[in-house]
């Protein structure tokens, strides 16, 4: 495998290594020695090659409707219809946990963005997922509040422009 297809590889399999790239944010001599695929400076030049081909990064905003329902509670081996199932298991009433519910123009980008939002706000996630229409973050009682707040945000700019 030639230097820039390494490169490239790597860069994939650090997701924001990617996205600094694509936003032009990205300190090319810091990266290379993080991904550690070769020498500093030939992995620059792949890094700057591998920049010019990609689509800029852009972002729209997401029209969806947040809310929140407290009282939720994680089951093993459940068949009752919850909130979120995921084989066998399922968020359901009857606990300490707060889900935020968005529904409208919401799918997996728009997931990735949150549950990334809600990392950097230090809101621990116990369950996530989307559907159709819907997508659902499940956390702790007291975080409900402010994960509403930053799903919103999130919400308010999700990237668009495909990844590779």
């Amino acid at each position: 495998m030639s230097l820039a297809a390494e490169t490239r590889r790597a860069v994939r399999a650090e997701p924001f290594v990617f996205e600094a790239l694509r936003a032009g944010v990205l300190n090319y001599s810091a990266a290379a020695r993080q991904l550690d695929v070769g020498a500093v400076e030939p992995v620059v030049a792949a890094l700057r090659r591998y920049a010019e081909e990609l689509p800029d990064r852009e972002i729209a905003s997401r029209n969806a409707r947040v809310t929140m329902q407290s009282g939720l509670a994680i089951a093993d081996d459940t068949d009752e219809d919850g909130i979120l199932g995921v084989g066998g298991n399922g968020v359901v009433d009857g606990g300490s946990l707060t889900g935020v519910l968005a529904t409208g123009e919401v799918d997996a980008a728009a997931l990735a963005r949150v549950c990334s939002r809600l990392a950097t706000e230090g809101i621990d996630i116990e369950a996530a997922g989307v559907a159709g229409d819907a997508l659902v973050v499940v956390v702790g009682r007291r975080d409900g509040p402010d994960a509403v707040r930053t799903v919103e945000e999130a919400l308010a700019a999700v990237a668009t422009t495909p990844t590779d």
